[in-house]
């Protein structure tokens, strides 16, 4: 592409005040490791559901949208959509209940909550676990989107892509800690909406679109509108439907979706200032990742089915893109192209800020990681704030390289986001329970762990049957489920001491913790304030009820389905007034 003087300038701004908002950051962020990786538990509630939206607001996520609807259609974003029930549990039952274990790493949790060289075992290895290996894959991926969108934009080779992400990120990340991760996420983010939004009002626009009904109604675009599969048609509705809210919200452990919270999910909860805060983040979080973003990237999508209709059309029109990157999320940054400039800068630059502000998430949560979980935990007990400080920096840059490296070896989104869903199938059901089952022990996790690993490397790499996703998916859980519920009646529980010590101090709900609560003194008891389980659930269902609402009240209203539009308006509102009559 032709990239204009004036683009080139508002890429540079960009990159310029990024720079900037991480150096100043970076005085507060090298005080001390929590400074470093909680910014002082001192953040506002709104800044960190915007840094918690930023995060999963990457360049990869419009590219794997492109690429379910030009598949499944509109219909095939239940497949995330369905991750919703995980968030709203998180905000109305499980965030309260992080902000209140006072621990800086969510991996920290397995030696308050567990007992025993098995906890310690867990919590080390689970550092390198997903500090590294999960954390790699994940920023592997979105720098894939990242080398896709740079080759057909800015003509750049993947490596020239890897070389210049990985350096600016590595840097204002390395500096300025969670603070300036969350600060310049909340700039990224703001930017990325305003592309994104702008971008959409273009294309739809276009003498090839004709406006927003027209293409609505072209022959290419409307068998994909459709919210909701075709139901009659079981093959589409339950891989694309019934699978996703029945079994994979609660059963599958996903980056920024895990049951009960976790992640860099619970890092920005452990950095509120208190447990309503931590409530506030991680709602206003679900309500922006559902309802205020997706349209802008599905209008695209819809709109390249009239566009680029084949993926010989895409490789025509950019004969010099690499052909092992050749797939329907391509289409996204090649409608992109359309642009003019002055917008086509902007854009690039939101992209490139939706790409960093993921990247720069992973690599402080991964450090935080190594640094707390292992190092200190492992090797150097009294090491200083600022020895832990340097080391989060290192293993900043140690990430990142491995990143880049995994990120030349992948060909498309969807396969990343499928080897993750697979690799953590069947652990969500015991993260749910973990709070409010006395059971559960070390062994139940380590366990989890193991065979659902085992079995993704099974489908993914053994297996040549004929078996769909949906299905695999489904044997994964049911193993894993078993494997772990066995383990755990088969093995000798947590001891007793740690697990009054745990509930004294989460005051977790009484169900599934009876044998603990018998051996509490009178003083323990009075000191257990027990909120309403079913108030809480309750709650989360009108949450859903609500953003759903809002999600689908959007997309009629663009469907020019007025009086659907209105239905979900109303039963949004009546759904938030009780949520907020609930929460009082």
């Amino acid at each position: 592409m032709n990239i204009s003087n004036l683009d080139w300038i508002i890429i540079g701004i960009f990159f310029a005040l990024t720079l900037g908002i991480g150096i100043s950051a970076s005085r507060q962020a090298g005080k001390s490791a929590k400074d470093f990786f909680l910014s002082g538990q001192n953040m506002p509630w709104w800044l960190l559901g915007v840094s918690m939206v930023a995060t999963t607001f990457s360049a990869d996520t419009p590219n794997f949208v492109t690429n379910v609807i030009r598949t499944d259609g509109v219909s095939g974003n239940w497949v995330w959509w369905a991750f919703l029930l995980t968030g709203m549990a998180t905000v109305f039952i499980y965030s309260k209940l992080w902000r209140r274990s006072v621990i800086t790493t969510d991996l920290e949790f397995y030696e308050m909550r567990y007992s025993g060289r098995e906890a310690v075992f867990l919590r080390g290895f689970r550092a390198i676990y997903l500090g590294v290996f999960f954390n790699v894959m994940i920023m592997a991926t979105v720098l894939l989107a990242g080398i896709k969108i740079s080759g057909i934009m800015l003509g750049l080779s993947p490596v020239q892509t890897v070389l210049i992400v990985s350096v600016v990120t590595v840097f204002y990340s390395a500096l300025g800690g969670l603070r300036g991760v969350i600060l310049t996420d909340f700039f990224q983010f703001v930017l990325g909406m305003i592309g994104m939004i702008a971008a959409s009002i273009y294309i739809v626009n276009l003498p090839e679109i004709g406006g927003l009904s027209q293409l609505i109604d072209h022959a290419a675009v409307r068998p994909k509108t459709s919210i909701f599969p075709d139901f009659s048609d079981p093959n589409l509705a339950l891989p694309l439907f019934f699978m996703p809210l029945a079994v994979q919200w609660w059963s599958v452990w996903y980056p920024g979706a895990e049951p009960g919270g976790g992640g860099y999910v619970a890092q920005r909860m452990l950095s509120a200032r208190d447990e309503r805060d931590a409530v506030k983040a991680t709602l206003f979080f679900n309500a922006a990742h559902y309802a205020l973003r997706p349209w802008p990237w599905i209008i695209i999508a819809l709109a390249s089915l009239i566009v680029f209709p084949t993926l010989g059309d895409i490789q025509s029109s950019f004969p010099g893109i690499d052909e092992s990157i050749l797939a329907d999320d391509l289409a996204f940054p090649a409608m992109l192209t359309l642009l003019p400039r002055g917008l086509l800068g902007l854009v690039i630059a939101a992209l490139i800020a939706a790409l960093m502000s993921t990247i720069s998430t992973h690599l402080n949560w991964g450090s935080s990681y190594l640094v707390h979980d292992f190092y200190v935990r492992f090797i150097d007990r009294d090491v200083s704030d600022k020895h832990q400080v340097l080391i989060g920096r290192l293993s900043t840059v140690v990430l990142m390289l491995l990143a880049s490296w995994f990120a030349l070896q992948l060909s498309d989104a969807m396969e990343g986001f499928q080897i993750l869903l697979k690799i953590g199938a069947g652990t969500g059901l015991l993260f749910l329970l973990r709070w409010f089952w006395w059971r559960i022990n070390a062994y139940s996790e380590i366990t989890a762990m193991v065979v659902s690993f085992a079995l993704a490397y099974y489908f993914e790499i053994i297996y040549s049957g004929e078996m769909q996703s949906y299905q695999m998916l489904l044997w994964s859980v049911g193993i894993t489920t078993v494997a772990w519920v066995g383990v755990t009646l088969l093995t000798r529980p947590t001891d007793v001491a740690q697990l009054r010590q745990f509930y004294t101090a989460i005051r977790p709900h009484a169900i599934g913790w009876k044998p603990v609560i018998a051996t509490l003194s009178d003083t323990q008891h009075s000191d257990v304030h027990q909120s309403s389980l079913g108030t809480e659930i309750l709650q989360m269902f009108l949450g859903c009820i609500a953003i759903y609402s809002a999600l689908f009240g959007v997309g009629y209203g663009l469907y020019g389905q007025y009086p659907l539009a209105l239905i979900s308006l109303i039963f949004g509102t009546i759904s938030v007034y009780g949520i907020f009559r609930l929460w009082k």
